[in-house]
């Protein structure tokens, strides 16, 4: 189903970055009268983040937005490096390399927008949703099957964890809890 070049970028993965809108959500950004922001999280998508986790694979998110219930979902999720209102993602992408001691081909990225084409540009497993915008899906990789907030995430995660062999480690300490 793919290549193995594409599987040998995968196997090389030890951080997993994540865009929140229209990756982790479907891209509605729902709104109160008060102004309050609402998103929509797929709970699967989660899961798959929670396996990466487990599997000893950094996660974090790059969003350009600010928002309390993508800290929320960040926290509920246990993910490691959360950076908000990022108008230049090069910027955070370089932080989170230093601060981990990760090197580009380490690291893959989901983003689905114009903003998050220099991310994909710079890391080694770049990825993105079905519905992602042309632009960048000429710059994908890994294009999931899926769109974003509709499993796009869990199929990005269970494909970095099945290329590192650590899938079924990871499936089975969760199904055979006790």
């Amino acid at each position: 189903m793919y290549s193995e070049e594409l599987v040998q970028k995968a196997a090389k993965v030890k951080a997993a970055v994540f865009d929140v809108d229209g990756v982790m959500t479907d891209a509605s950004l729902t709104f109160d009268e008060n102004g309050v922001e609402y998103k929509t999280f797929n709970a699967k998508d989660g899961q798959g983040v929670i396996l990466l986790n487990k599997a000893g694979i950094v996660t974090a998110i790059i969003t350009a937005r600010e928002n309390g219930t993508v800290r929320y979902r960040f926290k509920n999720l246990g993910m490691t490096k959360l950076y908000e209102g990022c108008r230049n993602k090069i910027a955070a992408l370089r932080d989170f390399m230093e601060e981990f001691n990760l090197k580009p081909e380490e690291i893959a990225y989901m983003g689905d927008d114009l903003p998050d084409i220099c991310v994909l540009k710079t890391v080694g497993l770049p990825c993105c949703p079905n519905d992602a915008v042309d632009e960048v899906r000429e710059h994908a990789l890994f294009v999931s099957s899926k769109n974003g907030g509709r499993g796009a995430v869990r199929e990005m995660c269970n494909f970095i964890l099945k290329s590192t062999g650590k899938y079924d480690q990871v499936v089975s300490e969760i199904i055979n809890r006790k």
